[in-house]
């Protein structure tokens, strides 16, 4: 019995693909390395305004440096709010009537901290992109009327830059959105909006494509189950144009991201954008390392982004075994 399971175990590590394995997790890591080995023998050969280019070291100190700025600012924050508490105990103390004066910290917005702004940022004007962009596509997916109508717009505006955009959606911005305490900043909406611009056109055309590309058996089976246009839609069309869609809301948010760093430096919305213009104006001997490390943090996001909308296609699908990369 014993004999019977060892060998049935030997069969199984046989029958492991260790080679998709080694190459699925050590080629990559090769790949990185090799990328680290050449930037780190070209960068003393490249000479700047600002000194020689960044090694992979200098921009990894940096990192260092941008932890120890947000770790300061923290601690100047508790320290605020510590004050700030004592004070309004003693004015208590004294009067429990006491008008107490309560503050938020306005410290300088660390990288971590603008970070976070561009990901508001993008995934915002993402979500307006989508929610424009689908049920357009599934309308004229649906309609070969409407598609031909809308087909030329989509054409015009697909290629458009988000340079050339800036300035259109700023003075638009300026002038329709007019408050005395607004409750976004105008250079976040002017962001959002340049984003959601230029990233429904990916989307709107996936999802006309999957949705028009349906199996005309499936649209049959609807016809002779004599199923409502919204059923019709909710239990045939989108399950079958769900990879489509995907697909182009992948690329939707990969343009979403690359549009907002230069709406950023450009609306001066503070997020990763505005940092490395600030930087690339700074000019000190660390600039071009933090610009590096900007650039690499920048890639990272949206390479973990594209991988949220892999997951999230794994999720939804019907097509549990389907491949999807």
């Amino acid at each position: 019995m014993s004999n019977t399971l060892v060998t049935l175990k030997v069969e199984q590590f046989k029958a492991i693909k260790w080679r998709e394995i080694v190459i699925s997790t050590l080629m990559p890591m090769v790949g990185i390395l090799l990328f680290i080995m050449v930037w780190h023998s070209a960068a003393p050969g490249i000479k700047t305004s600002l000194g020689d280019f960044p090694q992979p070291k200098q921009v990894y100190e940096q990192w260092g440096n941008l932890v120890d700025e947000y770790t300061a600012e923290q601690e100047r924050a508790a320290v605020f709010y510590e004050r700030q508490e004592k004070r309004n105990a003693e004015l208590l103390a004294k009067d429990p009537n006491a008008k107490l004066d309560v503050r938020e910290f306005n410290g300088r917005p660390t990288f971590f901290d603008k970070v976070q702004t561009s990901l508001v940022t993008v995934l915002s004007g993402f979500l307006v992109a989508t929610v424009i962009a689908i049920p357009v596509g599934i309308m004229i997916g649906l309609s070969q009327t409407l598609y031909s109508a809308i087909n030329p717009l989509i054409q015009i505006f697909k290629p458009v830059s988000p340079l050339a955009w800036l300035p259109l959606v700023t003075l638009v911005v300026s002038a329709v959105y007019v408050s005395d305490s607004p409750a976004f900043s105008k250079s976040y909406i002017i962001s959002l909006l340049t984003v959601s611009l230029c990233s429904l056109w990916p989307t709107m055309i996936n999802t006309a494509v999957g949705v028009a590309g349906v199996s005309k058996d499936l649209v049959n089976v609807s016809r002779v189950l004599r199923l409502g246009w919204f059923t019709h839609v909710m239990k045939i069309v989108l399950p079958s144009a769900i990879p489509m869609m995907f697909t182009g809301l992948r690329i939707s948010l990969g343009i979403a991201w690359m549009v907002l760093i230069a709406a950023e430096m450009l609306s001066q919305n503070p997020g990763l954008g505005k940092f490395v213009w600030d930087e690339f104006q700074n000019g000190s001997s660390d600039s071009l390392s933090r610009i590096c490390l900007a650039i690499l943090v920048i890639g990272l996001i949206g390479f973990l982004l594209d991988r949220a909308i892999l997951m999230l296609q794994t999720y939804v699908n019907w097509d549990k075994g389907a491949v999807v990369r």
